[in-house]
């Protein structure tokens, strides 16, 4: 158990100090929001100065629809990480995703680089975490409340991240009767469960058999931001597992584009979707939300500037904010409600997908706006 624990605690070190130092970011694959425009109204008819950025989500709202998304925990150098997200997100009344809670669940010296997040951020809308491949190995609601516990969190994420567990050495690849167990979790706990793609993107066909059991949320994590295949080519690498290092490179651009992913998932469910996955701008985090998504999540370039401390994060979120402001200006739209109605027309791969996915794309297109 000794080592299992010492095995855990070193990946989630290996992992944070690689998206950190390393080139993890996808390569040819991009979000695909270079295909979505959104129309320019010369005649906006609003003020800039009364834009309103708050968002209702689960009961909770929030001053902007912005949410830290879950990068890291489980290894001493995520204290001080954790601290500078939590302090800059409880002053700007933004959410918070942790990751992977499992290291915490297996060695409670571990638990103080989650407990500090609650410390640190008494109000904001936090997210505990836990694995699929965890939940098939035997977790179950008593894991999952621990979870929660540590962070008297508001919400738990289930992430989903197949593609990374069929690259890195230690993977693990059941996923059978993971719905059900998720189905055992959206009825056991009393707070929303949200079940969170890792990079990979997440399509109808799944979102539809997530709904179907119980989540309150799909967070798409598509591809076009960092490549969880990426890190794991680079923990191969140091590891000289050659082997592993070319799955790694392989499957480097694999799955489902931000985009793409957005608008599959939003037009087949009804529960809200936060969309992440290479979210790096304002304007990203507005065409988010016209292609239907409720959030909008970032971690690359939040852990970069956590790594010089929270005023750095705050001021990385306050300009993302104002690029937010500005888009939402340039269409006309006042409020982030407003802003899901607003005309986005769809082009190249992305479009291309859709239709021959069979989604429709002209009421995108010509809602909303338009005198």
């Amino acid at each position: 158990m000794n080592r299992l624990r010492h095995s855990t605690e070193k990946r989630k070190a290996d992992h944070l100090r690689i998206c950190a130092e390393e080139d993890v970011q996808a390569r040819r694959a991009t979000t695909g929001f270079e295909d979505a425009i959104l129309v320019h109204r010369a005649l906006p008819g609003i003020s800039r100065n009364k834009i309103d950025l708050s968002t209702r989500v689960y009961d909770r709202i929030l001053n902007a629809p912005l949410i830290v998304e879950a990068m890291t925990g489980g290894a001493k150098k995520a204290v001080a990480i954790n601290a500078a997200i939590a302090e800059a997100v409880e002053e700007l009344g933004l959410g918070m995703g942790v990751g992977s809670q499992r290291a915490a669940i297996e060695n409670p010296e571990l638990e103080r680089s989650y407990r500090i997040v609650r410390k640190k951020a008494p109000t904001a809308f936090l997210v505990a975490n836990i694995g699929a491949p965890q939940l098939v190995k035997g977790y179950n609601i008593n894991q999952a409340k621990k979870a929660v516990e540590m962070l008297d969190a508001d919400a738990l994420a289930v992430h989903l991240n197949p593609l990374q567990e069929a690259i890195q050495p230690e993977g693990e690849t059941n996923y059978i009767g993971v719905l059900e167990k998720i189905r055992e979790l959206t009825t056991g706990l009393d707070i929303p469960v949200i079940a969170k793609e890792t990079g990979a993107g997440i399509a109808a066909e799944d979102a539809r058999r997530l709904e179907n059991s119980g989540v309150a949320g799909i967070d798409i994590a598509g591809v076009g931001g960092t490549s969880w295949a990426a890190v794991e080519y680079h923990r191969a690498g140091k590891a000289q597992n050659d082997h592993r290092q070319r799955l790694g490179e392989g499957f480097w651009d694999w799955g489902i584009t931000t985009a793409t992913s957005i608008v599959e998932v939003a037009q087949s469910v009804r529960v809200p979707v936060i969309a992440s996955g290479g979210i790096r701008s304002g304007v990203d985090v507005a065409k988010s939300l016209a292609l239907g998504a409720s959030l909008a999540g970032m971690a690359s370039p939040i852990l970069r500037s956590a790594m010089e401390g929270s005023n750095k994060v705050k001021e990385k979120l306050r300009f993302v904010e104002e690029e937010l402001k500005n888009t939402m200006f340039l269409v006309g739209a006042e409020s982030t409600q407003q802003l899901k109605n607003i005309p986005v027309v769809l082009v190249g791969r992305t479009a291309e997908w859709l239709r021959i996915r069979g989604f429709q794309l002209e009421q995108l297109a010509r809602r909303g706006g338009a005198d």
